[in-house]
């Protein structure tokens, strides 16, 4: 091979190597969040109609998706918000970092001390109820410690859905992963691997609960009245939400990833 001919060839061989990302296998980690503003996501706020982002509650500053509450008057008053992407995802890697900052409203539920999360296979905002808390849907709960003890993060939790845990029907409301405990305002990594109706956890690189068979709840207000309206039991996809529950929380990245086969 001459001299020219290597050059180019060796040259195409990086710019093919320097395409392929961190991600791997060559499929491209997507943003769904532009660093920007909310273009592409929608607003439900319980006790709001669809898209009043009440006391501007989601907002972007320097970069950063911020989840705040410093215009609520000092009282959270039950009103559980959720950030939905505009798209219903299937088959894909959810990749988010989160941290929790500030002081949780005087008000807001115990257990929402440094609380979040991550709502996937989820029902569209448009289908929500005006007094809705939650969407119908599977949360990857987000937690932060307490400064002592332990309190892991990527649990379960099942808004009007139940899974299949280690081979059996699973109703509890939460099921706790196998995560280490993160305390203080540092930047966590939670991954989310959703096949069809097959959900994976990971915390950090390392996976903490896997379960399967996600499905709505039949004894479930909620659920109900998405039967009646046609969607099917069994859930394979849905939408991406992320939540306001009293505890102020960023995030500073939210991407996906198609998966192949």
């Amino acid at each position: 091979m001459g001299t020219r001919a290597a050059a180019i060839l060796a040259g195409a061989v990086l710019a093919a190597g320097a395409a392929v990302p961190a991600g791997g296998r060559g499929e491209e980690w997507i943003p769904l969040f532009n660093g920007k503003d909310l273009k592409d996501w929608k607003v439900k706020i319980a006790g709001y109609e669809l898209g009043e982002n009440f006391g501007d509650t989601f907002r972007v500053e320097n970069g950063i998706l911020r989840v705040c509450y410093d215009r609520y008057g000092g009282a959270f008053r039950n009103r559980f918000g959720h950030l939905f992407y505009k798209d219903e995802l299937s088959d894909y890697r959810l990749r988010v970092e989160y941290r929790f900052v500030g002081e949780q409203l005087p008000d807001g539920p115990g257990w929402a001390f440094r609380n979040s999360g991550i709502m996937i296979h989820g029902q569209t905002p448009e289908s929500m109820t005006k007094d809705q808390s939650f969407p119908v849907s599977i949360e990857v709960q987000l937690l932060g410690g307490k400064g002592t003890g332990e309190r892991p993060t990527a649990n379960l939790c099942t808004p009007g859905t139940n899974v299949v845990y280690e081979g059996k029907l699973y109703t509890p409301h939460v099921l706790n992963s196998r995560s280490k405990t993160y305390h203080g305002d540092r930047w966590v990594t939670v991954e989310v691997e959703a096949r069809g109706g097959s959900v994976k956890h990971f915390v950090e690189g390392e996976m903490v609960l896997a379960y399967t068979d996600c499905q709505l709840d039949e004894k479930d207000p909620d659920a109900q009245r998405l039967l009646r309206a046609g969607r099917p039991k069994m859930l394979t996809g849905g939408t991406i939400s992320l939540q306001s529950e009293s505890h102020p929380v960023e995030f500073r990245r939210v991407e996906w990833r198609k998966l192949r086969g």
